[in-house]
């Protein structure tokens, strides 16, 4: 099996090149065969006109010398004009059966069938004898004349030139080129369904509420696309309950926090209605978090050109006008001075208004970078001077209400939704956000964005 590998580098990773590679392999296997076996009867049929030729030249002049005197047939001999690949001597005896092995079979009969078989009754030779030569193109022929001398004959053939055609080679090369791209047409329309089915998919991915697959198309090609459309109109109707759902407990919980609020206007206790009217305003920031979360109002934003460096440097002016003058020093921008992509920018801005939130909550800093594109995608990197996360909790950290710091003090930390939500706002572009630790110390979040 190790000596095939090497062939994984020249099959195609596509569906649709592995069907052309197929299918086109095949095909010029299908021609070689096709071709073999016609080069094969040219063989037969070159034979066959080459032995008809010689066999009448043989015969013509066996015919002149019998009418000839036997003391004039060595000068007329030699005066005979003889074609290219026979030799002819007089002699007492025959030569073929006596110096050489009997002729292939084929060469045998047709010789015998055009010289001796199509020639008239009273010019037939008494006896013949056919030999081979040393080689299968090369026969040796003693024909008998009526004195009892013989006429000897070496008759070489050339070899049969089946691939022999000026036009042979373009030929193929034509019904190559069109075949090949009959099939790639063929094939590009038959995968057409499934690059349409991969693109909905992805679609519906960033947006549960994108437009469904036409059921059009070959029967299988309808019913893949009506149950993509169905699981799809599922996934809708469970989004839609779960949001309801949590939006009817908000509003609920609405009332009760409300007149907790309004008792505790009556306690005696200054300290104690302090931390219970904190605990409350907590509680409402939560669930008003809770609901932003679940709703994912961001996916009903339409996308539209943004200039993304300005929307990075405005998220910056305002955490420095919100932070503290040491640590407002610390907050940076680097990248270029305009860059414009298509996005959501609502949505876009509250995603990196939580990451650099985050750096400057939990890292004292806030660098961000944003590097042009490189292979059609680009990258936000906001990175901090905290104490980092550990390596196992760097994925953790995305699931929603999920903190490392387990106060769940306002003051020192938020819902746990930040991270989620900025995720969520970036996938929903089609990019993604990870974390990981600078090896000098801190964090940094990695925002990628396809442009």
């Amino acid at each position: 099996m190790k000596a095939f590998r090497w062939l994984g580098w020249f099959w195609p990773r596509s569906l649709a090149g592995r069907t052309a590679t197929v299918l086109l392999v095949g095909l010029v296997l299908v021609q070689v065969a096709g071709l073999t076996i016609h080069a094969l009867d040219r063989v037969d049929l070159q034979r066959f006109q080459q032995a008809r030729d010689v066999s009448q030249r043989a015969f013509t002049l066996w015919r002149t010398l019998a009418q000839t005197q036997g003391e004039r047939r060595g000068a007329m001999l030699a005066e005979f004009d003889l074609p290219p690949g026979l030799r002819a001597e007089l002699g007492d005896e025959p030569s073929a059966s006596r110096r050489y092995p009997p002729p292939p079979p084929p060469l045998l009969r047709l010789f015998r069938t055009e010289a001796i078989m199509s020639a008239p009754p009273r010019f037939r030779p008494r006896e013949m004898e056919v030999s081979g030569g040393s080689r299968p193109a090369v026969m040796h022929v003693s024909l008998r004349f009526a004195d009892g001398q013989w006429l000897n004959l070496r008759v070489e053939l050339p070899p049969p030139r089946p691939w022999h055609s000026e036009t042979f080679l373009i030929s193929f090369l034509l019904m190559t080129v069109a075949a090949a791209g009959l099939t790639l047409w063929a094939v590009r329309r038959m995968m057409r369904p499934v690059r349409d089915l991969a693109a909905a998919a992805d679609r519906l991915g960033r947006d549960v509420n994108a437009a469904p697959l036409p059921e059009a198309g070959p029967a299988e090609v309808a019913t893949a696309a009506r149950a993509f459309n169905t699981m799809a109109e599922r996934i809708r109707r469970y989004v839609a309950d779960r949001t309801q759902m949590l939006a009817a407990i908000g509003h609920d919980l609405k009332t009760p926090i409300t007149r907790l609020k309004l008792r505790a206007e009556f306690l005696d206790d200054d300290e104690q209605r302090r931390k219970m009217l904190a605990d409350l305003d907590e509680m409402e920031a939560m669930i008003a978090a809770t609901l932003t979360f679940a709703r994912d109002d961001s996916a009903a934003e339409p996308s539209v050109p943004v200039d993304l460096a300005a929307l990075c440097r405005t998220v910056l002016d305002e955490a420095v006008d919100a932070a503290t003058p040491e640590t407002a020093e610390r907050i940076a921008y680097d990248g270029p001075e305009h860059l414009t992509v298509s996005a959501r920018p609502v949505a876009l801005k509250r995603a990196l208004a939580n990451l650099v939130g985050n750096a400057v909550a939990y890292g004292g800093a806030a660098r961000l970078m944003l590097t042009p594109p490189a292979a059609g995608v680009l990258r936000i990197t906001v990175a901090d001077d905290g104490p980092g996360v550990p390596e196992h909790e760097l994925e953790g950290v995305f699931q929603p209400f999920r903190r490392l710091e387990t106060s769940r003090n306002r003051e020192t930390g938020g819902t746990g939704l930040g991270l989620p939500i900025a995720r969520n706002i970036f996938r929903a572009h089609g990019g993604d956000v990870v974390l990981r630790n600078r090896r000098e110390g801190g964090l940094e979040a990695v925002a990628s964005l396809p442009v």
